[in-house]
């Protein structure tokens, strides 16, 4: 009968939870699980109770989360299935990135029907795998849980009472402590030492006044304002920026989402770099899952010198799929790329 062993843990900076599922004797057929009768883990997040269910199937497996407890109000929630090498790093075009969903009861779950097919496994354990019936799979969990203050009008609530102003590059804003303090951490941790002092202002350095409004909308009223095309994407970029650095876990997925709606062969190398820089594991597993055609990951190559490199240090394995894929030229830069992300590996 397959066995499986599970270990959860979060991600340091809190925002995500990361469950490893090592399942041993998957397929042998003289102890196969009915079909249709689910592998089940339970693990938490978020404050919450979750089950990762693995379905075997005769040539397949799917993977899913469900809520596993009751909650008093819906969540939303993001999920990223990766199977893992021998080394513990995801096997390219082996990870699948769920959208935001809304969890309200028990039992609801998503995930993906395909995860895996025996032939595929088969075919991976000689480069990447200990053996095709042994292997192990990586779920990061994103948990958002909406704030209490999403009805309140924001207008209304500033007029009244607000205890702080920020000042953004010359510009002035009225908060209330108790508001951004249940919102994010940094705030809570800025706002203690300003009552410390004695300070009713707080300087925000290095943002723009724009992207401290949009910020403080979403504090207020867990939205944002309908701005589309370049500006939205650029808007997108500053606040994920600011959700990382004010750690707002429900700005993050929310700037996250529209970031990967613009993933394309020519923003894939931008969006990446965001990714690494502000601590998006989400963002960053969309990137590969993107670039794991190597066509795709040649056109996206084309359009940018520096992703070569920015993916040889994430990613090498993707490189090495697109060497294979390759006839051209373009494998003598390749193989200078692998074997200078080697050399670098071997440093650390």
């Amino acid at each position: 009968m397959p066995t499986l062993d599970f270990s959860s843990a979060s991600v340091p900076g809190g925002a995500v939870t990361r469950c490893t599922v090592r399942i041993h004797h998957y397929w042998d057929e003289k102890q196969m699980y009915p079909t249709h009768r689910r592998i089940k883990s339970p693990f938490s997040a978020g404050d919450c109770y979750w089950r990762i269910r693995c379905n075997p199937e005769p040539d397949c497996m799917s993977i899913s989360v469900a809520l596993d407890g009751r909650v008093a109000r819906p969540i939303k929630a993001r999920f990223v299935f990766s199977l893992l090498d021998r080394n513990g790093e995801p096997v390219p075009g082996h990870t699948v990135c769920t959208n935001v969903r809304k969890y309200s009861r028990a039992g609801s779950g998503y995930g993906s029907d395909v995860f895996i097919r025996k032939e595929s496994l088969e075919e991976m354990a000689l480069e990447y795998l200990v053996d095709a019936d042994c292997f192990t799979i990586r779920c990061d969990v994103a948990v958002y849980r909406p704030s209490p203050l999403s009805n309140l009008q924001q207008q209304h609530l500033l007029d009244t009472k607000a205890d702080v102003t920020f000042q953004v590059a010359g510009e002035k804003f009225s908060a209330h402590r108790c508001v951004l303090a249940a919102r994010s951490p940094v705030f809570k941790a800025e706002l203690s030492r300003a009552s410390t002092s004695g300070s009713s202002c707080i300087r925000i350095d290095d943002m723009l006044p724009q992207v401290f409004k949009t910020l403080q909308h979403f504090v207020y009223t867990d939205s944002l304002p309908d701005v589309t095309g370049v500006e939205g994407s650029m808007m997108a970029e500053h606040l994920l920026a600011a959700a990382d650095r004010f750690g707002m876990q429900g700005l993050k997925l929310v700037c996250e989402e529209k970031l990967i709606r613009e993933l394309n062969e020519n923003t894939a190398a931008k969006i990446l770099k965001l990714a690494v820089q502000h601590h998006s594991s989400f963002l960053r597993e969309a990137c590969f899952v993107f670039l794991a055609d190597p066509p795709v990951l040649e056109a996206a190559l084309a359009m940018d010198d520096g992703l070569l490199e920015q993916v040889a240090k994430i990613c090498p394995a993707l490189l090495k799929k697109m060497w294979a894929y390759e006839d051209d030229p373009m494998q003598d830069e390749l193989d200078m790329c692998l074997t200078v992300c080697d050399e670098f590996l071997a440093v650390i």
